[in-house]
């Protein structure tokens, strides 16, 4: 029998994984039960909606999981509709947007699982919100989608709760 050699921080990717995984349940978790109509409604003042937060959260992590791969170049080379991201288009589905998160959800548990190392920084995309010079290594990306996540789950939270009362904990 074969088996596949460890990485010397497979534990230390295992957890980050968990991590994200238990946050993105949390922000899926918010979506359930609900029709098509009730995942576009915007039920607070902001434009966002539950929907449109999945559909941001799959682009965000796509577009890191790009970096982690291939540098700030693979990054931009993704076109952004940066406001569309946060909304329903005609067309989409709260289906068929939860079944895109979850195909990029297992393509970066795999890439974090198996990248050969976590730790090598990478210059980021210039951008206003970047410090001038500013590296990441794949480590600080992920902790990044964990945190980005997170917050997107609480924004979610307050979203279904203004809308039906429901909520993700509780």
């Amino acid at each position: 029998m074969t088996t596949t050699p460890q990485l010397p921080d497979a534990a230390e990717r295992a957890e980050l994984i968990e991590t994200l995984d238990k946050h993105r349940g949390l922000l899926r978790r918010t979506c359930r039960d609900l029709t098509d109509e009730q995942a576009a409604e915007r039920t607070t003042v902001s434009a966002l909606c539950l929907g449109g937060l999945i559909k941001h959260v799959t682009l965000v992590e796509a577009r890191w999981r790009s970096f982690v791969v291939g540098g700030a170049e693979a990054m931009e080379a993704q076109p952004v509709d940066w406001e569309g991201q946060f909304r329903m288009a005609e067309g989409d589905t709260l289906a068929g947007l939860l079944a895109a998160y979850e195909q990029v959800a297992a393509e970066t548990d795999e890439l974090i699982a198996t990248l050969p190392e976590l730790g090598l920084p990478q210059p980021l995309p210039v951008k206003p919100w970047f410090p001038p010079g500013t590296a990441w290594s794949a480590r600080r990306v992920i902790l990044h989608l964990i945190a980005e996540t997170s917050q997107h789950a609480g924004h979610a939270d307050i979203i279904r709760e203004s809308l039906d009362g429901a909520k993700s904990m509780g």
